[in-house]
């Protein structure tokens, strides 16, 4: 085996390249629908719209293609951004995808409503982080604006460690990744290991190897409400799943839906 090993890398870095091979049970079509639902439902006539943490931007793309919305994706990662970028020109939409930290918004414009899904949030490891989060998105939505984020629960975590620990996969690229993933209920602490091998052409021999460790703090309902009620936003949903049901303690994933106060 012919292994250059350029140990850990920042997360997001070489883990762009094999994302959406990860990631490819996840129906982001549903999800942007769901997305649609709610801003139609808690706002009249949305029509700038922002996500945060976009990824590969698959969300931003599905609902650029209802042509109803002007989109802007974003995210820290530029591995990540750069990935978006290629399928928003191969799709033919028109989503404008920039490189940038949601703790850190540099926008020179404001925005009707602006999301983050598949527990984006859940990387912020404490709660001054989420306020943080909370304050930047507030200042970029206008007068009455949404923010729709999710999160996932204790409940959760324990149940996907059956599914994610040992987790092994191939891309059509050549690369094959392993997965080990492991929960810490008295800290609430969600951390998934990425292996990723780089393969040659007969798809045994690994060319370089590479590691990404991925820790996410696992916030309940109660926290997290806790967090928001330090802030000016009115709650005005917080949903089960993909469907309108109310959250409550037994949720996996919950989704938010706050309001900036119309006169801000």
């Amino acid at each position: 085996m012919n292994t250059n090993n350029t140990g850990q890398h920042p997360q997001y870095s070489k883990l762009a390249d094999i994302y959406d091979a990860v990631m490819e049970d996840v129906d982001y079509e549903l999800w942007a629908d769901f997305i649609d639902a709610i801003m139609l439902e808690h706002h009249l006539n949305p029509v700038d719209i922002l996500e945060l943490a976009c990824g590969t931007g698959s969300v931003s793309l599905f609902l650029d293609e209802l042509e109803c919305y002007n989109v802007v994706g974003t995210d820290k990662s530029s591995q990540m951004i750069h990935k978006a970028r290629q399928k928003n020109k191969d799709m033919l939409c028109n989503v404008k995808f920039e490189v940038m930290d949601f703790l850190d918004l540099q926008l020179d414009r404001t925005f009707d409503a602006a999301f983050s899904v598949f527990d984006s949030v859940n990387y912020l490891q404490n709660a001054d982080e989420v306020l943080t989060f909370l304050n930047e998105t507030k200042s970029v939505l206008r007068p009455g604006g949404l923010l729709i984020f999710d999160f996932t629960t204790p409940k959760n975590s324990i149940q996907a460690i059956d599914y994610l620990n040992n987790e092994e996969g191939y891309t059509e690229d050549n690369y094959r990744y392993f997965r080990k993933s492991s929960y810490d209920a008295d800290n609430q602490l969600h951390e998934n290991t990425f292996r990723i091998e780089k393969l040659a052409d007969d798809q045994e021999t690994v060319v370089q190897e590479f590691s990404e460790v991925h820790q996410q703090r696992i916030y309940t309902l109660q926290q997290m409400l806790d967090i928001i009620d330090q802030t000016t936003y009115n709650i005005r949903a917080k949903y089960s799943g993909f469907d309108f049901e109310e959250a409550d303690d037994h949720s996996l994933r919950i989704t938010m839906v706050l309001q900036c106060p119309s006169n801000q």
